[in-house]
């Protein structure tokens, strides 16, 4: 029998941080979490997600053993910022079990329902400023990133329980060991026709600080209409940089400026799940020196982000963008690319991507399912 409990404990957390460990030993694509890194990320007390929304985390068991998680939470940024009143749902891990998995969203559902919600969407780990999406195509190759990973049958159970799709996103892949000659041709165009100044992210500690801040204004401005966007608190915002700067390259970190103003960045981190690949979730001596002789190694980046303000979209910065972070990486030995992820709204970045002729070749699916409230 399946009985699903909340996590009320460190016992409990432990065994919803390490239940992936089990149900991916046998599949060579999984990259593991730094249990470390989990362990900060539940705690309350370290991640800001928890000062603005509610979180409650649930396993499921069956005959003593852990067999299921989920979260359940809300997002009372995105219902402020799209006047909806939905919950939401993420890190769902579960054996091949129909009666485990149902019983997982159904608690799921039942806390969203107890806070008032319409619906629920997900998987979103808590937002989709973090991890988000179900991976539906593109199995056979590692994640990059920040990006998921999880087994193919996931999406029979998310479909068997109810979920509906709302939105596909895609992750598209690039080989270049040379700048693309369309790439440089089209950049050289644009920049005769439209003066705007791309420059990498400051080494110096203060025109750091001050190139971050720059980034925060025009990412608010440049993701506003974006569907599902979610502006991020300063202590969100802050917190996140804190995470990314030290894997960051800043050959990599570029803003445009138009007439000295901030008309757009982007933003390429190196692809540190090569390094985490050979850490298997630790940080032990050995682990330590594993990771940084892959770090040396790594060659492979994915464009995290990307934003224009909407007064200076269209006129080719994506471009020059794609363009110097080549000119950037490719001498440094990054000549794998992944651009993720893209809406399959996003008709103008899908235009970009068949552009730089690179492959979709994974699909993460974003669900949704409608709450029905009592009305006794």
């Amino acid at each position: 029998m399946v009985k699903v409990i909340p996590v009320t404990n460190s016992r409990q957390l432990k065994d919803f941080i390490m239940l992936p460990f089990r149900l991916y030993t046998e599949d060579p694509n999984w990259v593991a979490p730094l249990i470390s890194e989990q362990k900060k990320f539940f705690d309350p007390r370290k991640n800001p997600y928890y000062d603005h929304s509610e979180v409650m985390l649930f396993l499921a068991m069956e005959n003593n053993q852990v067999v299921g998680r989920i979260s359940a939470q809300t997002n009372t940024p995105h219902n402020k910022e799209h006047n909806d009143n939905i919950g939401f749902f993420g890190f769902f891990e579960c054996e091949k079990n129909h009666i485990a998995a149902k019983a997982l969203f159904d608690a799921a559902y039942e806390w969203n329902r107890s806070k008032g919600k319409d619906a629920m969407r997900g998987p979103m780990n808590f937002s989709v400023n973090q991890e988000c999406g179900l991976l539906v195509k593109g199995f056979d190759t590692p994640p990059y990133v920040m990006m998921m990973h999880n087994h193919a049958y996931y999406q029979e159970l998310f479909e068997a329980c109810g979920m509906q799709k709302t939105m596909d996103m895609y992750a598209y892949y690039s080989f270049y060991d040379k700048m693309p000659e369309r790439v440089a041709k089209a950049a050289e165009l644009i920049q005769r026709r439209f003066p705007c100044n791309i420059r990498s992210l400051s080494k110096n500690k203060v025109e750091l600080k001050k190139d971050i801040e720059t980034v925060f204004r025009i990412y608010t401005r440049a993701w506003e209409y974006n569907w599902g966007n979610v502006p991020m608190t300063d202590k969100e915002f802050d917190h996140i940089v804190k995470e990314l700067l030290p894997i960051a390259d800043p050959d990599m970190v570029f803003i445009a400026e138009v007439d000295g103003k901030p008309a757009g960045f982007s933003l390429a981190l190196p692809n540190y799940n090569e390094v985490l690949k050979v850490m298997h979730g630790r940080i032990n001596p050995i682990t330590l020196l594993k990771a940084l002789k892959a770090k040396k190694h790594i060659s492979s980046a994915r464009v995290i982000t990307m934003g224009v303000i909407k007064e200076y979209q269209n006129r080719g910065i994506d471009t020059l963008f794609y363009y110097h972070s080549y000119k950037n990486g490719i001498p440094k030995g990054i000549v794998h690319g992944e651009f993720s992820w893209v809406l399959e709204t996003n008709t103008m970045m899908l235009r970009v991507a068949e552009m730089l002729k690179a492959d979709p070749y994974k699909t993460y699916r974003l669900y949704d399912h409608k709450i029905e409230q009592n009305t006794k």
